[in-house]
């Protein structure tokens, strides 16, 4: 039996139905923050930030309909980022009642969390801010350490062919809480038309199998990319076949072994059988964080530091200076430089008029700006 489809670390969802905010069989809440806002797209609102091993989820405690949940697959970059909360007053002057205690808060600068992502059509920017000053570092170092530890353990969710994954002759670098539960020698890969011959390594996490002779010729296929475990009949007699998922992380493939004799094929299929409906009850997607580490805790110095930094700030970015009258929600997360640009899906804040300078149809410039100065800029710039 093959796991549901997971979606839930490679895609960007944006008011997600209930049933979509709880955690999927092997995800955990690694932490949760309250009283955190998506400065970004819904600034004003209060909402609780949780951070699970395989996404970021927030949603908004003003309305159960908005929410947000950020695959770690699809981020790029976890920074913080100083905010000018001055420029997103006027966006939430509705909501100061509420907010009655934070507003001195408000009135400065502020230190968030910034998260840069990319899907396939889009690049898109998130901004979440603690309105709990003393929680400054809180979820920034939480979602920066769980990231970490999402990229640094691919081999429990993806396909590897002829991955690094020996450090010595035979020796295969086993991950963290994995079992070697069976060692099979004179298995035979049947990629190629003569098969090569080879060893293959049955562990509670994955299905290893390398060459004989070049133990770099290898493949590493973790139970979650597994989607069916049989005996089918081949060129070369009964064979063990390995089906895997289709999409990113399996890619589709089909896989054969074979296994002399006729009677342990039949064993290791059953064995792999019943450690993949195992696996599939309770998967492991290899994030692991210690959040008494170091490198997750950060002192009172640290917060203090910061406090400072923050105090001292002259220079602050703008968030999104748009006025927020776009419907599509997606438009307000949007990334300078997306591929899929927001004319798609919205209309320019500026009109299109025609240049008589370039002979063109262009956006209108913003106040302040010319053709003629943002072209000797460029000029200048390449000079």
């Amino acid at each position: 039996m093959a796991l549901p489809r997971i979606w839930e670390d490679r895609e960007i969802r944006f008011d997600l139905p209930g049933i979509d905010l709880q955690p999927r069989s092997g995800e955990h809440i690694l932490m949760r923050c309250e009283g955190v806002e998506d400065t970004k797209g819904n600034a004003g609102d209060s909402g609780s930030l949780s951070i699970s091993n395989l996404r970021v989820v927030w949603n908004s405690h003003v309305s159960s309909r908005i929410s947000l949940s950020i695959g770690y697959n699809c981020v790029v970059q976890v920074t913080t980022k100083i905010i000018n909360s001055v420029s997103f007053i006027l966006l939430i002057v509705p909501y100061l009642s509420r907010f009655a205690n934070n507003f001195q808060k408000l009135m400065g600068v502020a230190k968030a969390l910034y998260i840069l992502t990319r899907t396939p059509s889009a690049r898109y920017e998130f901004i979440f801010t603690n309105l709990d000053a003393s929680d400054i570092l809180k979820h920034y170092n939480a979602v920066l350490a769980v990231y970490k530890s999402y990229c640094s353990s691919r081999l429990y969710r993806e396909l590897r062919l002829r991955g690094a994954i020996f450090h010595g002759p035979g020796q295969l670098r086993t991950l963290r809480n994995e079992r070697i539960m069976n060692t099979l020698r004179g298995v035979w890969n049947l990629a190629s038309d003569q098969g090569s011959l080879g060893t293959m390594l049955i562990s509670n996490i994955r299905v290893v199998w390398f060459a004989e002779m070049n133990e770099h010729f290898n493949i590493s296929l973790p139970f979650l990319q597994i989607k069916q475990v049989r005996v089918r009949n081949s060129k070369f007699g009964d064979a063990l076949v390995l089906a895997t998922q289709e999409g990113p992380g399996g890619g589709g493939y089909v896989l054969g072994f074979r296994i002399d004799p006729a009677e342990k094929l039949q064993a290791v299929c059953q064995e792999l059988i019943a450690l993949h409906k195992a696996f599939t009850r309770e998967p492991d997607f290899g994030v692991h964080v210690d959040f008494a580490s170091p490198e997750v805790t950060q002192g009172e110095e640290a917060v203090q530091q910061i406090r400072e930094e923050l105090a001292v700030e002259k220079e602050v970015q703008e968030i999104d200076d748009r006025p927020n009258e776009m419907s599509d929600a997606l438009v307000n997360y949007y990334a300078a430089g997306s591929e899929s640009t927001i004319s798609e899906v919205s209309k320019s804040k500026n009109p299109v008029s025609f240049c008589s300078e370039l002979g063109l149809a262009i956006e209108t410039p913003k106040e302040g700006f010319t053709v003629k100065s943002l072209w000797e800029v460029l000029t200048n710039d390449q000079a």
